[in-house]
């Protein structure tokens, strides 16, 4: 008769005991075919109630480790294929984690944004109303573009504040860019030649590289990225911000944008895609139009994110494609599950459609050009116009910040972070050979204490030794 001590398990009575009949069953202490003790009469031995038998049993066979024939009992499978494998032993985990940010450090190179300015108790009532209004769409899934009540909310804002006329089919919902990017891949093609600005954001082409597709950086110039170096690369695709890049902040002029999409019509096979990434946020007058918006001939897709313009938690972004790529996609890749949940995104779709989205990004503008007047007044003050120079344009929430020193930039950012600063060199942002310190460093001032920041200039200041 079968005899387990059940009286040192913290769990339920009914685990302990499948787990003690499994481990003999694995150690062949219990054979193939051998009949098993009847529920009645193993509860009776063990001193266990009759349940905690038929539980422990049912787990058995569910996992096929027994099974039962009827009236005449339970039986012990044939698991003889089964090997006690043990796994090596570690003394720690091998698998390195990213440090995660440390809030002591006053950090000029994060592109976070102001949180303490967002709409909490808007963005509550809606999400409460729409729980409450939308019960049976809230549990549906999602169509693979997103909900259309959300995309018909992106094309009006587009229309008015962008200039863009679209069907709301051309636009696609997902979690983030680096998912778009992906399925821009799957749509485009890997056996294409993708091109990115140099210097520019690494994460662009490290997605592409590692969704297969060939990524070569092209060199910028004053005006934006090279149109020949372009051609020269061979490229079909090209991957640009020309209202605000980051790091440069080179705002690209119209006669380049009419020299890149002449390059696109040449060949049905290229096309460009247009990051608006921080468009929003255009200090003086208003935003630039998109080159999508003098695309007559559907070279240009679109993506832009509301991670920046409302806040970074929020994982929603999307892209317009032009009508051709749009019915591939739903012809191809409509099997992809839209990444964002309908709880957001109905409630997103009446943030714009109501007219909060616009009414924040005018607040959140007014306040960050405050800011940056004020980031801007402070540099002006701690550093004498020959000893540092300030390099921007009217967009963005960033700006370059130019040394009059000798010492090498990565010398200075690890002085700096000694000391609870961080900067970054614009150097970090080129993706092909690196060249000579400039000593240009970025200034994101999104996140930053306005009131903290002269104390930190006057560190950097002698830090690099221009006291």
């Amino acid at each position: 008769m079968l005899t387990y001590d059940l009286t040192k398990t913290d769990g339920p009575l009914y685990k302990c005991l499948y787990e003690c009949i499994k481990n003999d069953i694995s150690q062949g202490k219990l054979s193939s075919g051998e009949k098993m003790p009847s529920k009645r009469t193993l509860a009776k031995n063990l001193g266990v109630s009759t349940i905690t038998v038929e539980n422990a049993y049912d787990q058995l066979i569910g996992e096929g480790y027994m099974f039962a024939r009827p009236k005449k009992g339970y039986f012990i499978a044939d698991v003889s294929d089964i090997r006690v494998i043990k796994a090596p032993v570690h003394k720690e985990l091998s698998i390195k984690l990213p440090p995660e940010q440390d809030e002591s450090i006053f950090d000029f190179s994060s592109n976070r944004t102001d949180s303490g300015n967002f709409p909490f108790s808007i963005w509550a009532k809606l999400m409460r109303e729409t729980i409450s209004l939308r019960e049976q769409e809230l549990l549906s899934v999602s169509p693979c573009g997103g909900v259309r009540e959300l995309r018909e909310a992106i094309a009006s804002h587009l229309s008015s504040f962008r200039g863009m006329n679209m069907d709301p089919d051309q636009i696609i919902v997902g979690a983030g860019t680096e998912y778009l990017y992906g399925l821009l891949v799957k749509l485009l093609g890997t056996d294409k030649v993708y091109c990115v600005e140099d210097p520019g954001y690494k994460k662009i082409s490290q997605i592409y590289e590692c969704n297969n597709a060939k990524c070569l950086p092209v060199q910028m110039d004053e005006q934006g990225i090279s149109v020949e170096l372009i051609k020269k690369a061979n490229a079909q695709i090209a991957h640009i911000s020309p209202t605000h890049h980051f790091p440069t902040g080179i705002t690209m002029p119209v006669n380049r944008r009419y020299e890149l999409l002449a390059w696109a019509n040449e060949s049905s096979d290229r096309y460009i895609i247009e990051d608006d990434y921080d468009s929003e946020f255009r200090m003086n007058g208003h935003p630039i139009p998109p080159i999508l918006s003098i695309d007559a001939c559907e070279k240009v897709i679109y993506i832009n994110t509301f991670s920046k313009s409302l806040t970074s938690t929020i994982r929603i972004s999307y892209m317009v494609l032009p009508e051709h790529l749009a019915n591939e996609f739903y012809r191809r890749l409509s099997f992809y599950s839209c990444t964002v949940s309908t709880f957001e995104q109905y409630t997103l779709a009446r943030f714009i459609s109501e007219g909060y989205f616009e009414k924040h990004i005018n607040r959140m503008r007014l306040h960050y050009g405050r800011k940056r007047q004020s980031v801007l007044s402070s540099i002006k003050d701690c550093f004498p116009e020959k000893e540092c120079r300030v390099i921007e344009n009217d967009s963005g929430l960033h700006f370059i910040i130019q040394f009059d020193t000798n010492i090498p930039d990565k010398t200075v950012e690890e002085l700096l972070l000694k000391k609870g600063i961080k900067l970054q060199a614009i150097t970090h942002f080129n993706l092909s050979k690196p060249k000579e310190d400039r000593h240009q460093f970025i200034i994101n001032y999104s996140n930053i204490d306005a009131d903290r920041i002269m104390d930190k200039l006057l560190i950097i200041k002698e830090t690099i030794n221009l006291t």
